[in-house]
């Protein structure tokens, strides 16, 4: 695109407050944008700013032409109300594809979102890429968060997946997941998912994320999914590893979507 028309995509991050968890993540998100030439900006408000505050810097990202993706970085401080705010990006330049409409679009047959959630659309691309056959085949999605749980159910559906949804009030939850050959766990309980919740050559999406202590660790903690994965790995035919398994693919479907809507805007293809 640069070599092209001498432009670039650009993205900009909103942060508000200083969450330890999210400033690692934001910045693995900005030198990734480095990496394949996508610009960045990055606005920081205190913890204690207010709701207005919040929708003016949001508010300027959507008129600015040189913004083409705009993140705001969740979760947001308990007294901002994280809908309104995610209602107000603009849904043209929402590649983490929070919007409403965006959202509506997926679960729609026949409309198209501007932006699937990256989580979502990076497991879809890894079970593509690896040449995981998925339509006609029965999946398994454990937890409906509207951030990777619900937008992967619906984005399998659109494979034509045979879709169940598993969660804190399914009786018996190892009995349907032993049945599917395509598992998704977005949970945030290490080790939920044992060896014997898994159906043999089945494929498993480990999307959990938990610290778990350990002592024999320079930090003191791991990082683990929330599959048990020592279990899972004898009887699966494939499983992705937490760390290093979809975090790295949706950071490139957060690229892929913020290069999307500069095409959009700049009208190259």
């Amino acid at each position: 695109m640069k070599a092209a028309i001498g432009k670039s995509p650009g993205l900009a991050v909103v942060l508000v407050g200083q969450r330890r968890d999210s400033k690692p993540y934001i910045n693995i998100k900005l030198r990734a944008c480095d990496e394949v030439g996508i610009a960045t900006m990055v606005e920081e408000l205190p913890e204690s700013c207010t709701e207005s505050e919040l929708l003016d810097v949001v508010s300027r990202f959507n008129e600015d032409p040189s913004v083409h993706g705009i993140i705001v970085q969740l979760p947001l401080p308990q007294h901002l109300d994280e809908e309104k705010i995610m209602t107000v990006v603009s849904p043209e330049k929402d590649v983490d594809g929070f919007h409403p409409l965006n959202m509506g679009n997926l679960a729609l047959r026949g409309r198209q979102p501007f932006f699937i959630p990256c989580a979502p659309k990076g497991c879809i691309e890894l079970l593509l890429r690896f040449g995981v056959q998925i339509s006609g085949k029965r999946s398994v999605v454990i937890g409906r968060s509207k951030i990777v749980g619900l937008p992967t159910a619906l984005l399998l559906q659109r494979h034509h997946a045979t879709v169940s949804t598993v969660h804190s009030f399914t009786k018996n939850p190892e009995q349907i997941t032993s049945q599917a050959d395509v598992i998704v766990s977005d949970v945030g309980i290490p080790n939920l998912v044992r060896g014997n919740w898994l159906k043999p050559g089945s494929v498993v999406i480990d999307m959990g994320t938990n610290l778990v202590k350990d002592t024999s660790s320079r930090h003191g903690f791991r990082v683990t999914g929330d599959v048990c994965y020592e279990e899972a790995i004898k009887v699966v035919s494939a499983i992705t590893p937490v760390p290093g398994g979809v975090g790295p693919v949706t950071i490139s479907m957060l690229l892929s979507n913020t290069l999307d809507s500069a095409k959009r805007a700049f009208r190259f293809t």
